[in-house]
């Protein structure tokens, strides 16, 4: 499973799902940050990203642009594209959240 930085994944928890974008991948580790909680960090293997069930949402990164308070401010890098560039294949732009395409388990 080839992962790559700017891509996001997905899981469904018991009350909600949770957006993932992936900020660092190296050798044998992922470094995945939550999109609703930017200073929440957690790093894990590739075959523990999919063993765990995490689907990839969007291979078009997620840039938020309504920044809050100053310390979130400190945390976020600047993006390498534009927040606003459309993505005809996604139908989105970068600061426009994924929308949440889950398999049709009922077919």
């Amino acid at each position: 499973m080839e992962i790559y930085t700017g891509e996001i994944y997905g899981k469904q928890t018991a009350s909600k799902f949770v957006m993932y974008s992936v900020v660092k991948v190296s050798k044998t580790n992922i470094t995945l940050q939550n999109i609703d909680n930017p200073l929440s960090f957690f790093e894990t293997t590739s075959q523990k990203l999919s063993s765990s069930g995490y689907i990839r949402v969007s291979q078009t990164p997620y840039i938020n642009i309504n920044v809050t308070s100053t310390k979130k401010k400190k945390v976020i890098k600047k993006p390498t594209r534009c927040p606003y560039t459309l993505d005809f294949l996604a139908a989105r732009a970068d600061s426009e959240r994924p929308a949440i395409a889950l398999p049709d388990l009922f077919s």
